[in-house]
């Protein structure tokens, strides 16, 4: 006969039972249940010429006792006897395998004189109790309520020392053994079957996931694939979720449960997607932390596809096309001639150009324009005075700060004497009215002004492609007046033209002063409307101070008001200031005095170590370039909208989060490179790297970097880049503390030189997006 049962209940009782009745060995054959089969105990008698299964553990039971007759187990002539077992051995029909109904079960076994507490062998209806409890307890404690029970456990005691008991115990206890073994190697055929099959896992496509640039995209749409079956969830949306882990011991991916919005408890569901997820060739562990599930990627797999791109794209790493070429405006810098380039200029200058790279990196056809302040009545003032106080030798000489000092000293006669005003706004009157004198000294100013303003650009590591101004404005702005007109937008006050935007909270513009001359509002919507025209722009970036925050409100508002559709298509940046950004004595700044001081104070620090500064071909020049570090990547630093305090002292620090420490941190790739006098080989063979921990942390942040490119184009924040590129140093170092290359095999310093040159590219082009120019010594 055939007993087949589920292995989370086995039949101690009626193997015990068979025994008690003393049927033949061979007679019941042990067949345990898959657990993926819902089962009950079943008994399928042999010899029949139609088999019929008896289930259930009282059916089978009875069976067994008219097949093999004791009266002492169970006589049906005794009807007492009977009924009194019965009324248990329905107890026992009728229970769930659960602490309650066990303990309703025992507690009426322990009110009971039906069996074994009141006679000297045990009966059918003990076999059952005892089965139903043992099979319990061999995945759960015998439970507290059972304890308190002293009848029923000394009955449970004398129980299990009876011999048909314990040879029950151990012989399906065996059985259950052996199935268990044979049920592990199944499954762990089955996990080497997937992980052979793995290889060639179709990668989903999802929306804004692109594998082709970025390779941990691959391992992110497989896991996203999975997830989304488990928890029948949109694949695009767990695509999203996916993020890296705050700390690298918790995994390389990480989903956060509590985003899904899920029905039920995030930890529970986490430990069931951890407890159904397949691991395969991408994914080699998930882990459940509370609501959180952890996923280690198979690094040495990411390394191949990663390298590999890496070597393909070069300098181009980390860019996609997701811009589709569209055409973008972006204006910043905006210094206004005659004037410092002070600390507002600086941080417009280091924004805008890095928000520029940042578009370009995403695949936009970017503008990058400089809009020179160059006109206004204080182009007046300064040509009247220098009539007074100019100088051809110094204006060719520096015209930015000889233009300066003379603004300085007519601004002061013209304090002291208002008709210095008059003959300042007569002067500008012919300038907007096309006096080719006063138009042609304007003109000088302005061209040597910007020959001047591009050396200092070039030495930042910036440039333009359009320097345009308040004067390059044409006809734009007399048609932008021409429609204000027409829509009816403009109030006569006091022989001014202004614009009432009061009801937008935006107060009253000016837009046309008595004397006819225009303000700055009116050549910015006029420039606003020749830059549509002329490029067609997806959209325009204006990187200017929190302080402007009015007037771009305004200019914007009035863009709507004329009915131009492009309206929304422009956007204006804001930062906050710099406080202290003067020379170390205190001085007023031109960003000349600036750059001068941070270079020979850099170069103060590199003289310090005498060995390193005796290697360095042009130890000057690079001070330049370092100290110009220091300076960006503190204003990078900090958030956009913050204001910050400019710090000579931390800014030279070759430790912590600097400019100088990114240069160092580039420096020492590059001489890894040098020392070992080897070719980086492109087919080096990766699995030399191992399952060091360094090495998965240090290749998971390298494969980072195409997603901080891309999410950095929403936020536009450069201390985005400037997190990413320290995380990256500092995981350069840690491997660097056991993953050398010098000295290592050949193979293994193959595999060990491709990482670190693809962990320099990758810093370099970070750097690059920050405007730097990554040093190859220092």
């Amino acid at each position: 006969m055939a007993l087949s049962f589920p292995l989370n209940n086995a039949p101690y009782g009626l193997l015990a039972l068979a025994h008690a009745l003393k049927a033949p060995s061979s007679t019941l054959s042990l067949k345990p249940a898959s657990p993926e089969v819902v089962a009950q105990t079943t008994l399928v008698p042999e010899g029949t010429v139609k088999p019929v299964k008896i289930t259930g553990t009282v059916a089978i039971a009875r069976f067994l006792t008219r097949s093999f007759p004791n009266t002492t187990l169970y006589n049906e002539s005794d009807l007492a006897s009977i009924t009194a077992q019965d009324i248990l051995l329905d107890t026992v029909r009728h229970t769930i395998f659960t602490p309650k109904h066990l303990a309703t079960l025992a507690t009426a076994a322990n009110h009971s004189d039906a069996y074994l507490f009141s006679k000297d062998h045990p009966t059918l209806t003990d076999y059952a109790i005892w089965g139903t409890i043992t099979a319990y307890t061999k995945s759960h404690s015998l439970l507290s309520s059972l304890k308190e029970l002293p009848k029923f456990m000394a009955w449970m005691e004398r129980m299990d020392q009876r011999e048909e008991t314990k040879k029950a115990v151990a012989e399906l206890d065996a059985v259950i053994k052996q199935a268990n073994e044979a049920l592990a190697a199944e499954a762990a055929a089955v996990a080497a079957e997937k992980a052979k099959q793995s290889s060639v896992i179709n990668i989903p496509t999802i929306p804004g996931s692109d594998p082709s640039v970025d390779p941990l995209d691959a391992f992110k749409n497989v896991l996203a694939a999975q997830l989304s079956a488990l928890l029948d969830v949109d694949i695009k949306i767990l695509y999203d979720a996916l993020e890296a882990p705050r700390d690298s011991n918790n995994g390389h991916v990480a989903l956060s449960v509590p985003r899904l919005r899920l029905k039920g408890s995030p930890a529970a569901i986490a430990a069931d997607i951890v407890a159904k997820f397949q691991l395969n060739d991408y994914v080699l562990e998930a882990k459940a932390d509370g609501p959180f599930v952890n996923f280690f990627l198979n690094h040495i797999k990411l390394a191949q596809s990663l390298f590999k791109k890496i070597y393909d794209t070069k300098e181009r790493w980390g860019c996609n096309h997701l811009g589709g070429n569209k055409k973008v405006v972006v204006e910043f810098s905006s210094p206004n001639i005659a004037k410092p380039f002070h600390a507002g200029h600086l941080r417009s200058t280091i924004i805008g150009s890095f928000v520029r790279n940042i578009l370009d990196a995403n695949g936009y056809d970017t503008v990058s324009m400089n809009y020179l302040g160059d006109w206004g009545k204080q182009y007046g003032l300064l040509a009247v005075g220098f009539e007074r106080y100019g100088s051809e030798e110094k204006l060719l000489e520096d015209p930015i700060k000889h233009l300066f000092d003379v603004y300085v000293k007519v601004n002061q006669d013209a304090k002291e004497n208002e008709a210095v005003h008059d003959e300042a706004r007569a002067y500008f009157k012919k300038m907007e009215d096309g006096d080719e004198a006063a138009l042609k000294i304007w003109s000088r100013f302005r061209d040597l002004s910007i020959v001047k303003y591009k050396d200092i650009y070039a030495r930042l590591n910036i440039a333009f492609d359009v320097y345009s101004g308040e004067s390059q404005v044409t006809d734009g702005m007399d048609r932008a007046l021409k429609m204000l007109h027409e829509k009816k937008l403009l109030t006569e006050s006091d022989g001014a033209l202004i614009i009432d935007l009061t009801a937008y909270k935006l107060g009253v513009c000016v837009v046309q002063k008595k004397d006819g001359t225009t303000l700055y509002i009116t050549r910015d919507i006029g420039a606003a409307l020749e830059r549509y025209e002329k490029y067609g722009f997806e959209h325009m970036y204006y990187i200017v101070a929190s302080q402007q925050d009015l007037h771009l409100k305004q200019l914007f508002k009035i863009l709507e008001l004329l009915g131009f559709d492009w309206a929304k298509k422009v956007t204006h940046l804001n930062f906050g200031m710099v406080g202290g950004m003067s020379t170390r004595k205190g001085t007023v700044v031109f960003l000349e005095d600036i750059l001068e001081e941070t270079r020979d104070s850099m170069h103060e620090v590199m003289k310090k170590n005498e060995h390193k500064y005796a290697q360095i071909e042009d130890p000057l020049h690079v001070a330049d370039n370092i100290g110009i570090s220091a300076i960006m990547i503190q204003d990078a630093s900090a958030r956009r909208v913050k204001n910050y305090d400019f710090d000579w002292g931390r800014m030279f620090s070759f430790e912590g989060d600097t400019g100088p420490y990114l240069q160092y941190a580039h420096a020492r790739l590059c001489s890894i490179e040098r020392k070992t006098e080897m070719e980086v080989n492109p087919n080096a063979d990766l699995s030399h790297l191992g399952d060091s921990r360094a090495a998965g942390d240090l290749i998971t942040m390298i494969a980072r970097y195409p997603q901080i490119v891309r999410d950095t184009s929403r936020s536009f924040e450069p201390v985005n880049i400037v997190g990413y590129a320290m995380k990256l140093s500092h995981n350069v170092s840690q491997a660097l503390e056991s993953m050398y290359v010098m000295g290592a095999a050949k193979e293994v310093a193959e595999a060990r030189l491709f990482m670190y040159w693809s962990a320099r590219v990758t810093l370099g082009n970070a750097m690059r997006l920050l405007n730097l120019k990554p040093q190859d010594r220092m």
